[in-house]
């Protein structure tokens, strides 16, 4: 018997799920195979000489959702969102302006192959509870065991100022530590900034990547659901990390969520996002935009790790501005997904500003990641780091652009590319 569908459990937990791959997988490995594929052990690879694990993450639960648009995407289902969430009129006529303009961009013929992906079939919009819960205990059992699984109560606990976990379409838990909001540190997703604070949503979204941009941001301005709003006044330092966690939970879904983070003068703030999703035997989307606003002397750092399954298709707009004597790192690591199409890019707008890009890849079948750094003013210095980790017959493509405007003076950067790889092909673009 040959099964099309499987789900592999172990103590009475999903831990993977998919089709025939999976199926000659358990048959070829057995009953130890699924210890590792808990999580309970580390698989070694004795050629290659590595760790090389499972993805731990592949397990998910079923779809309680208590919203959920029908699949594929026009204006109908663009105004139901914005009806659901009690959206103002502006923020509405951009939503419908956004899927305007998705419309009429076409895909993107360069990068990673992302033909196969069928924006027909997904679902683009679900909320999976009630309400935002502020009690980790008020969160449903199987939410819970989630990101239990995932470990964010214990970094909560730890490490973390505040933290968000976000699940298909909505945030569902929030927390922020009483120090941060005494200083009167913004830290929500963008529903409630939109409805608490909407002078400045109004003012700084969408200015960073505009929805004409490309196809992607077009699409995520149409749809944006999940994300994080932070607001960081002059002269304060965040010392310890914010940090959001994004899950898909459910199939044929999109997640787009839209960070938008504003560090006034002097300021400091470190963002941490995590992402893991399940394995269907069918595609995902996570379509992402992010927007970093560093005011004269602030100083922003955003880092990312996203650790998607197999079957994801990880295409995200990130983009940062760095005034007078700002400085803005990104630290990207992306473990997984389908196909990554992925360019963390800082704009360099004000004398002194600094800005440092480290972009590390790992592919199985193909990444195209890298990182750009634009100077336009003087006195101004980058770092762009690439490292990419290719084997099995992986495609990694590494971008890295550089690039001054004329008349500059001043000028320090440096451009770094790396590569480990083992049978796979390799495409450095500088």
């Amino acid at each position: 018997v040959k099964p099309d569908y499987v789900h592999v459990m172990y103590n009475g937990r999903i831990v993977a799920s998919g089709g025939s791959e999976l199926v000659e997988t358990l048959e070829d490995r057995g009953y130890e195979w699924i210890k590792k594929r808990s999580g309970e052990e580390e698989e070694y690879d004795e050629q290659s000489g590595v760790d090389i694990g499972e993805y731990k993450h592949g397990f998910y639960f079923p779809d309680h959702s208590v919203f959920k648009t029908r699949k594929g995407l026009d204006e109908e289902v663009i105004n139901a969102i914005s009806s659901y969430k009690n959206e103002p009129g502006w923020m509405r006529q951009f939503r419908l302006r956004s899927y305007r303009t998705y419309r009429k961009k076409s895909m993107p013929n360069w990068g990673a192959d992302i033909s196969g992906i069928d924006l027909d079939n997904i679902y683009y919009y679900q909320k999976p509870t009630e309400k935002q819960l502020k009690t980790w205990e008020d969160v449903p059992a199987d939410i819970k065991e989630t990101f239990d699984r995932i470990g964010i109560p214990e970094a909560e606990r730890k490490y973390l100022a505040g933290v968000e976990a976000q699940y298909d379409s909505e945030v569902i838990y929030h927390s922020l530590k009483e120090r941060l909001s005494g200083q009167s540190v913004i830290f929500c997703d963008p529903e409630t900034a939109l409805r608490d604070y909407p002078d400045l949503v109004k003012e700084y979204f969408g200015t960073i990547v505009p929805f004409m941009d490309n196809k992607f941001a077009a699409l995520n301005s149409a749809v944006w659901s999940v994300g994080s709003f932070v607001y960081v006044p002059a002269g304060v330092s965040v010392d310890i990390p914010i940090q959001t966690y994004f899950r898909i939970n459910s199939k044929n879904f999109g997640q787009f969520e839209r960070a938008l983070i504003i560090a006034k003068e002097d300021s400091f703030a470190h963002y941490i996002e995590g992402c893991t999703a399940p394995i269907y035997a069918t595609d995902s989307l996570h379509s992402a935009v992010v927007e970093i606003i560093a005011k004269k002397g602030a100083k922003v750092r955003y880092s990312t790790i996203q650790n998607w399954s197999g079957d994801v298709y990880n295409l995200v707009t990130k983009r940062a501005v760095a005034y007078e004597n700002a400085t803005v790192e990104w630290v990207d690591g992306n473990l997984g997904s389908k196909r990554t199409m992925k360019y963390p890019s800082i704009y360099l707008l004000g004398k002194g500003a600094h800005g440092e890009v480290l972009s590390i890849a790992f592919a199985g079948k193909g990444q195209d990641t890298g990182g750009k750094v634009i100077h336009a003013a003087d006195n101004t210095s980058s770092v762009i780091t690439l490292k990419s980790i290719s084997k099995d017959g992986g495609i990694t493509s590494c971008r890295g652009l550089l690039k001054v405007e004329e008349g500059l003076k001043n000028i320090r950067s440096r451009v770094v590319c790396a590569t480990l790889a083992w049978h796979a092909l390799l495409d450095s673009i500088n």
